[in-house]
């Protein structure tokens, strides 16, 4: 009986050392939340990138209201290294409804009080497309760029491009 087991311990021991060997010289790189952390198996050591929100300020924020759909969560304009972001906090959530969501900036200072209801339609030139939306819920980040004058807009609102339909707005303030 003892010689079948230090049998099966050489076998694991054997096995672990041929895999260990197979990836010793790779890194293997693992992606949480944006933020990549490299292992390197041979040495045990573990690098992050450095956290550099310190260099983050934010301009303006404001907290959603729901239109056409119930959203909810807070936006941040921030800046950080020369460049501006909208920033959803991880309260951030909206319906999953619309097929065509999109996070814009608006000339409003009350986006839903001044569209009527049901779907809070918006006027062409009121606001700027930024970028489709990335998820339902969630913290998530878009860049604003450059030759925007953010002065000019007032809100971050959550549209329904393809219906035309608001699902909700902040109203920005610093």
């Amino acid at each position: 009986m003892k010689a079948k087991q230090l049998v099966t311990i050489s076998l694991a021991f054997l096995v672990i050392v041929s895999c260990t060997r197979q990836i010793s010289n790779q890194q293997l790189t693992t992606n949480f939340a944006n933020a990549a952390t490299t292992i390197t198996p041979t040495d045990g050591n573990i690098s992050a990138p450095s956290n550099k929100s310190a260099n983050k300020t934010t301009i303006k924020s404001g907290t959603f209201v729901s239109g056409e759909h119930t959203t909810q969560g807070t936006v941040r304009i921030t800046q950080k290294e020369g460049r501006s972001f909208i920033e959803l906090d991880q309260s951030f959530k909206t319906s999953t409804s619309g097929p065509d969501l999109v996070v814009v900036l608006h000339r409003s200072d009350n986006v839903i009080g001044s569209t009527k209801p049901p779907a809070y339609s918006l006027k062409k030139g009121d606001y700027i497309v930024i970028a489709p939306l990335k998820k339902y819920i969630g913290t998530q980040n878009y860049l604003i760029p450059n030759n925007i004058n953010l002065a000019v807009y007032k809100s971050v609102a959550i549209w329904c491009r393809q219906f035309n339909a608001t699902f909700g707005a902040a109203s920005l303030s610093n």
